[in-house]
């Protein structure tokens, strides 16, 4: 006899307790999973299982940066692999749908789906398959691809790239100080989300919500936010090494658009790398869209290398 997806239970989960079952499928973020209950960027009722008895058959969780806010990305859905292609699909979006109708109020935007992979997924039969299952059934709830990223890696003993002769670096003065580069970094930015915010927002906006959203955050020096300087004066760019909630960053890199094609993001990323290296940190991670050339080349440069890919999937 075959299975439907009209023999499953979609639920949330109980509790934390639950922890056990929800790990019965597995994903590279499992280990963040613990700590971010404790901290509160995850809550069991934004954590969902769909279960056939006692056996976990899709799962689908949502992840926000502080306790206490909205769910801000959907970065956990999985299927159990082993069922038939047509059940995985049929199950995991009846799960898609059901629980986000009611994590995510009717009237909100849905948070964006992103999923890391390896990095030589397309070339790796068995990952193009677990990868290509999850988008097919997002995108058969309405989502389309945004972009997808490269995520890097810079390690220790890796070469350090040379400190700049031609650049000098002093910390940013003020948050005033570091919006107004932002405004004028975000016009003509490789950035696809950049890019995207900008159909619907000014360059300033885009700015502020970046700064609020996610440098805010960091519990990391801000002395470390350093402004370039051409030697004979006038800025040329910025740099945010920081620490998130996982891992030391390179949270963003921007060059003035007066001052682009002069290899000035060498510069600012030796800075950045140098500030976090200081630190005895165990790595320094990083990521840049796919389609941005110059930024990946210049990782490539100081050391840092691809040790995953992500997708990013939107609904509009």
């Amino acid at each position: 006899m075959q299975n439907s997806a009209s023999d499953i239970t979609i639920r949330p989960l109980a509790g934390p307790e639950e922890l056990g079952l929800f790990q019965q499928l597995s994903y590279v973020l499992d280990h963040e999973l613990q700590d971010d209950l404790a901290t509160g960027r995850r809550i069991p009722s934004w954590m969902w299982v769909a279960l056939r008895d006692d056996r976990v058959l899709a799962r689908i969780a949502w992840w926000t940066v502080k306790s206490g806010e909205a769910p801000q990305s959907l970065d956990f859905f999985d299927v159990d692999d082993s069922l038939p292609a047509a059940e995985r699909h049929e199950i995991g979006l009846r799960l898609l749908e059901t629980a986000t109708a009611e994590v995510v109020p009717a009237d909100a935007e849905r948070p964006e789906y992103g999923r890391f992979m390896p990095g030589n997924w397309r070339e790796d039969p068995a990952a193009r398959e677990v990868v290509e299952t999850r988008l097919n059934i997002v995108a058969a709830s309405g989502a389309t691809p945004l972009v997808e990223r490269l995520r890097l890696e810079w390690r220790p003993g890796t070469p350090l790239p040379e400190a700049s002769t031609r650049l000098s670096f002093r910390p940013a003065t003020d948050r005033e100080e570091l919006i107004s580069l932002m405004t004028l970094v975000v016009e003509g930015s490789l950035d696809e989300h950049t890019r995207e915010e900008l159909l619907t927002m000014t360059p300033r906006e885009s700015a502020e919500l970046m700064y609020e959203e996610e440098f805010e955050t960091f519990k990391t020096p801000r002395e470390w936010w350093r402004i370039a300087e051409l030697n004979d004066g006038g800025p040329v760019g910025f740099v945010i090494p920081a620490r998130n909630s996982y891992n030391p960053i390179i949270a963003y890199i921007g060059v003035l658009p007066a001052h682009r094609g002069h290899g000035y993001i060498d510069d600012l990323l030796s800075e950045g790398t140098r500030i976090l290296a200081e630190q005895d940190v165990p790595r320094i991670r990083a990521a840049t869209d796919l389609p941005n050339v110059p930024m990946a080349n210049a990782f490539a440069r100081a050391g840092y290398v691809v040790f995953e890919r992500a997708i990013n999937m939107v609904w509009k």
